[in-house]
């Protein structure tokens, strides 16, 4: 597997955690360019495998391990399969607090 199917292949795995997404230095709506944004958000070495979140549900620790539980297996039989998997919540979505009554205003 090469570097770029692995990061494909790791966001895709992501996609299906409802409450994060990988985190773009840019909305892709906002560019003309055809780049693959999400998977700017992956950084892949033989020690470390780093992906770049944005939560937008609460509680974070479940969905960590959640999105460790959908990467693990994408890099199984790789040369990244003995990498430390670090998943780093960059950023917090506003829609993270909607359903969490102790921010809500009154």
């Amino acid at each position: 597997m090469t570097a770029a199917e692995a990061v494909e292949r790791i966001v895709g795995a992501l996609k299906e955690i409802d409450g994060l997404r990988p985190a773009t230095p840019v909305s892709p709506e906002t560019t003309w360019l055809p780049v693959d944004w999400d998977g700017m958000a992956v950084d892949l070495s033989a020690e470390v495998v780093q992906v770049r979140l944005i939560a937008t549900r609460l509680p974070i620790p479940p969905l960590l391990d959640r999105a460790a539980e959908a990467v693990r297996p994408v890099l199984a039989g790789t040369e990244w399969a003995e990498a430390r998997l670090r998943l780093v919540v960059t950023d917090l979505d506003g829609a993270a607090f909607a359903g969490d009554p102790r921010h809500t205003n009154g």
